[in-house]
């Protein structure tokens, strides 16, 4: 397997993960509703999707110039939508914390994840600019 390969099967395993985690995690915070949850699985699985926007649109920019690569703006349009749910999820984690940054409830986590994705996105959409420019 191809080092390419590799990097562009890694973010979709991840999603895959995180869908499958998605439940579990629900259910968890139902049992943890009283007990008041540290709120910081929610900011983590924003920081998972923003770095994954990232990585992929630093993919799709790298071979975005390139004539006759195949790839087409598909690898752009996967970083700005990783960005805009990891910032929808980081958005709702901030939402959901109400102490400050610092105090273990994911703020931190959160501001992090919500830059991280518009980083992700400002980069997605410049490699679908290229993409569009050159094809």
């Amino acid at each position: 397997m191809s080092v390419r390969r590799l990097l562009t099967a890694a973010p979709a395993a991840l999603l895959g993960v995180l869908a499958l985690a998605a439940p579990a995690a629900a259910q968890v915070s139902i049992a943890e509703e009283d007990s008041g949850g540290s709120g910081r699985a929610v900011s983590g699985v924003a920081l998972l999707l923003a770095l994954a926007g990232v990585v992929v649109g630093v993919l799709a920019l790298r071979s975005a110039g390139r004539v006759g690569s195949g790839k087409g703006p598909g690898r752009a349009f996967a970083a700005v939508a990783l960005g805009l749910v990891g910032a929808v999820v980081g958005a709702v984690a901030l939402a959901g914390s109400d102490k400050d940054v610092g105090t273990g409830n994911g703020q931190g986590g959160g501001i992090v994840a919500v830059v991280l994705a518009l980083v992700g996105m400002a980069i997605g959409g410049l490699a679908l600019a290229r993409s569009r420019r050159t094809a």
